[in-house]
């Protein structure tokens, strides 16, 4: 048998075993050390453990715990429910002002997490019983946290991008600021969207009455955005030793982490149950992705071993003779078709061994091609029947929201995340300026 149909005897067979609805991480692993047996013999047994080593000595994985950690703070020390009322107050007014204040909500929460899993649990229980309860339209409503929710794995520090680093060997750093101006431009669209939409629709999204504006003092204001202006500092205080050279990745990122826990216990809401809760969730997500990154960097030795990529090379500029845009194209479009039925780790895992050397040989930016991947994988999180945020948001809205209102809600967000992706593909200074000042 050929060293190509090997390859594509290995994919299929784990395509299936996803299918059937075990974890990704095992079906992964297993399907990458038992070709590898299989080939080689026993001493293909030291690939998994070499892999196990690389992870383990790969320094800058310690940014997943202590970022994933410092979300989890201040949503369980509801410091974001501060953020929420800032805005709820400062953008009534406007019509779907508080809908575009949602979408602000979701950027800092991105900012402060780097995890889609926070922006929506945080949407989900303190921002929807707000806006249904003002009469704004339930399916505009749902839309718009979910798609907010994803641009946690896109504006920095965002996990997914680290995951995407350590695969694609690329400075996480750098990926991080290119993920910057995508992130805002695609929160931008969505804020335009919901006032254009509002604009013509007025009864989705009705302003604050008269009398509960008049019930708020500017000293009540002003002190709602004091609260609110904590979670920002964290990030600025983070990020800025990080940008200015005074810390190094990781030292970032436990800075961020120390300082989530100072606010929490600076406004009071220091508990035994909120420490408990949060390192508990924080020990499961960090525990999930390194298992994934565990069986990923397994399978992908295996696969670099039969020479898969080499294989994929020659069919797409040789047999097909394909132009290097072209087979961009088509491998986003491959995104765009496994995000139907597969998460974004899941997608990461199986393609990225194929596709990032592909990239790479093309003469493609590393970094612009991680942001393009990125922003498939905000689209894989609300395209059905497998879009995560899909589950997410069928399991914590209540129940007049039916599973056809979640998924008539993000159609229009998907085409904007869509047409972001043409953006940031036709225009790749938008990514990559930014790094590139930086870091020279």
């Amino acid at each position: 048998m050929s060293y190509d149909l090997i390859a594509l005897l290995m994919f299929s067979s784990m395509m299936v075993l996803l299918l059937t609805g075990q974890r990704v991480f095992a079906v992964i692993g297993f399907v990458g050390a038992a070709s590898a047996l299989l080939l080689w013999g026993d001493g293909s047994a030291q690939m998994s453990f070499s892999a196990a080593m690389k992870l383990m000595k790969w320094y800058p994985l310690l940014t997943l715990p202590l970022f994933v950690f410092m979300g989890y703070m201040l949503a369980e020390s509801r410091i974001a429910d501060d953020l929420y009322r800032m805005f709820h107050v400062w953008m009534g007014p406007v019509r779907g002002g508080l809908a575009i204040g949602t979408i602000l909500l979701m950027v800092i929460i991105s900012a402060i997490n780097g995890l889609s899993v926070a922006g929506m649990a945080v949407g989900a229980t303190i921002a929807m019983p707000e806006l249904l309860r003002r009469g704004y339209d339930k399916i505009m409503v749902t839309g718009v946290i979910q798609a907010g929710s994803t641009l946690g794995i896109l504006v920095p520090p965002s996990v997914v991008l680290v995951l995407y680093g350590m695969i694609a060997r690329q400075p996480v750093g750098h990926l991080w600021m290119a993920g910057v101006f995508p992130g805002l431009l695609m929160a931008a669209l969505f804020i335009l969207y919901i006032v254009i939409r509002n604009g013509f629709q007025p009864h989705l999204g009705p302003p604050l009455s008269k009398e509960e504006r008049a019930s708020y003092s500017w000293s009540d204001k002003f002190a709602l955005l004091r609260a609110g202006i904590i979670p920002l500092a964290i990030f600025v205080s983070m990020t800025g030793l990080f940008l200015t050279g005074v810390t190094s990745l990781v030292e970032s990122s436990a800075v961020g982490a120390t300082a989530s826990i100072v606010a929490a216990i600076a406004r009071g809401r220091m508990t035994w149950k909120v420490l408990h809760d949060t390192t508990r969730k924080t020990l499961a997500i960090s525990c999930m992705f390194m298992w994934i990154i565990l069986a990923a960097l397994c399978f992908g030795a295996v696969f670099d071993g039969l020479g898969a990529v080499k294989s994929i090379e020659q069919l797409f500029l040789a047999d097909l003779g394909l132009d290097r845009w072209t087979v961009l194209i088509l491998m986003q479009l491959t995104f765009l078709i496994l995000g139907v039925f597969l998460d974004d780790t899941a997608m990461l895992v199986i393609v990225a061994p194929l596709f990032i050397p592909l990239a790479a040989e093309l003469d493609f930016n590393l970094i612009w091609y991680g942001v393009l991947y990125t922003i498939t994988c905000q689209v894989a999180y609300l395209t059905p029947p497998f879009g995560y945020n899909l589950f997410l948001m069928r399991s914590m809205a209540p129940p007049e929201i039916t599973l056809p209102d979640i998924y008539r809600s993000i159609v229009p967000f998907v085409a904007l995340m869509i047409f972001t992706l043409i953006i940031i593909g036709a225009f790749p200074g938008i990514a990559t300026w930014l790094p590139d000042y930086f870091y020279g």
